[in-house]
């Protein structure tokens, strides 16, 4: 149950949080001046009238970002709830706040294993292309298979001990 609602709450923050995804990425990989940036406003603006609102505007990589998302809840909440479940409680307050907190450290780390290829597959979508005006990376699967075929198995997991550091303490 906590794996089901983990995903659906994943599907969820996905949807909600795709097209500010798109936008920072797009602002992120800007090549210019900081000063010559437009607002994230305007940027979306442009995004849209380049692209629209569907998959190759504003919800540009959706089905990878429900993907990392989805996934890493799932995994997340369904672990650390069930073990937090079986783990006895302390009485002891330090000794209960290193309980939780090191199973929210294993439930992190597990989830963000499981879930970067669809990172990776996200940022490749979202992010420009390698070569200018070809769309090299279009779907979430097609992107890390790809990924695996151009580069190699480890190259679905660039960026996992950063992402670690920031996701398994939270």
């Amino acid at each position: 149950a906590f794996a089901v609602a983990g995903l659906g709450s994943g599907l969820t923050e996905a949807v909600v949080v795709n097209p500010f995804e798109v936008v920072k990425v797009t602002l992120q990989t800007n090549q210019n001046a900081f000063t010559e940036q437009p607002s994230s406003f305007v940027q979306a603006q442009q995004i849209i009238k380049a692209g629209g609102l569907g998959f190759q505007g504003l919800n540009k990589g959706l089905t990878a970002t429900l993907g990392r998302h989805g996934v890493f809840n799932m995994v997340y909440f369904g672990f650390y709830f069930n073990v937090k479940n079986i783990l006895p409680v302390s009485k002891d307050p330090n000794l209960e706040f290193l309980r939780k907190f090191g199973i929210g450290l294993v439930s992190g780390t597990i989830a963000s294993i499981i879930n970067i290829p669809f990172d990776v597959a996200k940022s490749r979508i979202q992010g420009p292309q390698p070569v200018p005006g070809e769309i090299k990376y279009r779907t979430c699967f097609k992107t890390m298979a790809t990924v695996y075929k151009e580069e190699g198995f480890l190259a679905l997991y660039k960026g996992l001990l950063p992402k670690i550091m920031r996701l398994g303490p939270g």
